[in-house]
């Protein structure tokens, strides 16, 4: 429309009859005259608006998510914490079981031997006094714990107690270079000294060189006069190798420990000796053989093989 004065006229006159509308509708309330024209406005223009409220709203979600976003994210974070917090019990729960475990294998070697022991925890490797292989226990002279003293686990010989503080005490392990405990043949009674070798199997020089030994025999500690520093029946080892005798005056062994030295949480101090010596009695039970299996196999002559002369 061009900007004339009858257009100008016509716009002053639109405003005029709008504000008149405007004025009668809000004096005639709810029954003012123009509410059906509303009421039919509505009606036309009311799926449009649905329509256009429909296409708008999921925007509206994605930016209500947005403004969210803050509050799901520390409920993540706290379900992530949870989390965590949950693995870590789980973890100590693991734990509490091997421990449990390897105090009821302590508990069930010191009934078998009739050690008195007091049981104690691995608390820190090594020492100050320049041994390579030792270890630190949180037991020490207030529970009773003196010098020379066997220690053990539930698989067998770990040590003897060297320094002794307080609280704490030091252990010589038996793989110690330093480290050499009598020892006794299972059933055949021979004698010797066993010998530490780092990660290396136990050295034992038999007290006779003549022994008959194989491959598979067990020993166990002989014992120390007063049963100091070691009481007799601790479980040592399996013999893994044997030199071949050579008519000297010791033969010499080399043997698996059953303590494996690296992996030592557990273990006891035997601070009261046996009335007797236990013997064989505190070797592990020996494992059953596992039966090879016997496969046969049946030949099925061919029917297109040639038939022998019996046959024919």
């Amino acid at each position: 429309m061009r900007d004339t004065k009858e257009s100008r006229l016509l716009l002053v006159l639109l405003v005029a009859i709008a504000f008149a509308l405007i004025t009668v509708d809000i004096r005639g309330g709810r029954n003012s005259p123009v509410d059906g024209a509303r009421h039919a406005a509505a009606a036309v223009f009311g799926p449009v608006e649905d329509g256009l409220s429909s296409a708008v709203d999921p925007v509206g979600n994605a930016v209500s998510a947005v403004r969210d976003s803050g509050s799901r994210h520390d409920r993540l974070a706290a379900l992530e914490k949870e989390n965590a917090a949950l693995k870590a019990k789980l973890g100590s729960d693991d734990r509490n079981r091997s421990r449990l475990k390897q105090l009821d294998k302590l508990l069930k070697i010191a009934g078998e031997g009739q050690y008195g022991i007091k049981g104690a925890q691995v608390i820190a490797i090594g020492s100050a006094q320049g041994f390579s292989w030792t270890i630190t226990i949180d037991a020490g002279a207030d529970d009773g714990i003196r010098r020379d003293m066997t220690v053990l686990n539930g698989d067998g010989l770990v040590g003897r107690v060297t320094t002794v503080g307080p609280g704490t005490s030091t252990v010589l392990l038996a793989n110690d270079p330093d480290f050499t405990v009598g020892t006794r043949m299972e059933a055949g009674d021979e004698l010797g000294f066993a010998s530490g070798q780092g990660d290396r199997p136990l050295r034992v020089e038999l007290l006779n060189g003549k022994a008959e030994v194989k491959k598979g025999d067990r020993l166990v500690t002989f014992g120390s006069q007063a049963d100091k520093p070691f009481v007799p029946g601790v479980p040592v080892g399996v013999v893994s190798r044997v030199d071949p005798s050579g008519g000297g005056l010791t033969r010499t062994l080399y043997v698996t420990p059953y303590v494996s030295f690296t992996k030592l949480d557990i273990v006891g101090v035997v601070v009261q000796a046996p009335e007797k010596d236990p013997r064989d009695t505190v070797l592990p039970a020996r494992p059953k053989p596992v039966p090879t299996p016997t496969v046969t196999v049946t030949v099925t002559p061919s029917a297109d093989a040639p038939a022998t002369d019996e046959e024919q």
